[in-house]
């Protein structure tokens, strides 16, 4: 795998820059760790006894956008994506029937309205509340940055298992 298709983050810049950058810079990761696999193997759980795959982190990362975001951030009541089942457990990680395309949609959707709701802020210190405590746009880019990363970590050893391809 090689860089091409990632925005470079920012080296030196300002901390919404550094921040966001990074951020992009983690989103385009993952994107690139999906690259070229067909929808079976998007679905595939690689790593037993796991039922993480790649198309579940996908459609998670999605959910994880939607929630800081739109509803802690912009206080915004949108309900997940991906619903819960019969039993009560949410669906992104179930992705025997999934759609990729769709999928895929869901997020990249899902992550250029976050990235609208962070240019509209005024402030990284601006903030947003989940029940009774308060964050900063500043906490929950480096959180989002956390996620990915995490994932992204996951992503690899998930690619790795499909078709031997590792590393950035």
């Amino acid at each position: 795998m090689n860089d091409e298709g990632r925005t470079p983050p920012v080296l030196v810049g300002d901390e919404r820059a550094t921040l966001t950058s990074l951020l992009q810079w983690q989103r385009d990761t993952l994107m690139m760790k999906c690259a070229g696999l067909t929808a079976e193997q998007l679905r595939l759980k690689a790593v037993a006894p796991s039922g993480l795959s790649l198309l579940g982190l996908v459609r998670h990362l999605a959910e994880v956008e939607r929630g800081w975001f739109r509803n802690v951030f912009g206080g915004e009541d949108v309900r997940g994506y991906f619903p819960k089942n019969e039993a009560g457990e949410w669906t992104e990680f179930h992705v025997e029937n999934a759609d990729p395309a769709e999928s895929f949609k869901v997020w990249e959707d899902t992550c250029e309205r976050s990235r609208a709701i962070v240019a509209a802020a005024g402030s990284l210190d601006a903030t947003g509340s989940f029940g009774e405590e308060r964050y900063s746009l500043r906490y929950i880019l480096g959180h989002m940055i956390e996620e990915y990363a995490r994932h992204n970590g996951h992503a690899d050893l998930l690619r790795e298992a499909i078709d031997g391809v590792t590393g950035e």
